[in-house]
């Protein structure tokens, strides 16, 4: 019983790897995903952040938590309803696999994406800059968790029955916008006024911004313990109201 319990967890990571994949190769190209995954954490980042004087290693973790949200919470928006359109979403609806496989597979897209860009900035600050990073075992841990997080959340908006990327892009874009102003990432926890600091917890990226900080600057507001679990806890919460969309879609047949 337990060796088919471990085969069947085998076979339902291979399907999830599987979607993965396959939305990679053929998605990761596409202007919806280089726009608002891409682009989009570096013209923030460079926009609100390049007249501040903010020093190499502290505009480090700033980018870092900036790409992680904006570039991890892209792909589900943009692939999903790409997909119903062109008429293989359904297919991969019908495939003999749980729902839960399904969505793990489109989370590991836009998660997988935002630690191959982080990687990226990651690297040209400390090879270019001269950035450092303090604590290196937290920021192996901390992106892609971060990433499984906002990639969850962007999932949400693509589980939105619905045949057309920009009907979901500008709602999804604009709840981007609304948690990253009122989070720690353009103002520090420290320089907040109690009530906004206390409205700044509600905001997830504010424990990944924190945490990259812990990672990269060596110092925070909050614990890093506490950070990591919020993470956790965002990502498994947001995957429940796309597996109870998915479940009302296949309801009312969209």
């Amino acid at each position: 019983m337990r060796c088919q319990s471990l085969q069947r967890l085998k076979d339902e990571f291979a399907q999830a790897w599987t979607i993965a994949v396959k939305d990679i190769r053929v998605y990761y190209l596409r202007p919806g995903m280089i726009m608002f995954g891409l682009l989009m954490p570096f013209f923030m980042f460079f926009s609100f952040s390049i007249q501040r004087g903010l020093g190499a290693t502290e505009g480090l973790a700033r980018l870092l938590a900036l790409t992680v949200f904006f570039t991890a919470a892209a792909a589900g928006p943009f692939i999903i309803p790409t997909e119903r359109r062109i008429g293989t979403y359904d297919r991969l609806l019908i495939a003999p696999m749980s729902l839960l496989t399904l969505l793990l597979g489109k989370t590991a897209v836009g998660a997988f994406f935002a630690i191959v860009v982080s990687t990226v900035a990651l690297l040209a600050a400390l090879l270019i800059f001269g950035s450092t990073v303090a604590q290196p075992a937290l920021l192996v841990v901390g992106i892609p968790l971060g990433a499984l997080a906002f990639s969850s959340l962007g999932l949400i908006f693509g589980s939105i029955p619905t045949t057309n990327p920009g009907d979901v892009q500008m709602p999804s874009t604009l709840l981007r916008w609304g948690l990253l102003f009122i989070s720690g990432v353009f103002i520090p926890l420290s320089q907040m006024p109690p009530t906004a600091r206390t409205v700044a917890y509600l905001s997830p990226l504010t424990y990944a911004q924190d945490l990259m900080n812990w990672a990269v600057l060596g110092s925070g507001l909050l614990s890093p313990g506490l950070d990591l679990i919020v993470l956790v806890l965002t990502a498994a919460l947001f995957l429940w109201p796309s597996w109870k969309l998915h479940q009302r879609a296949r309801v009312l047949g969209r």
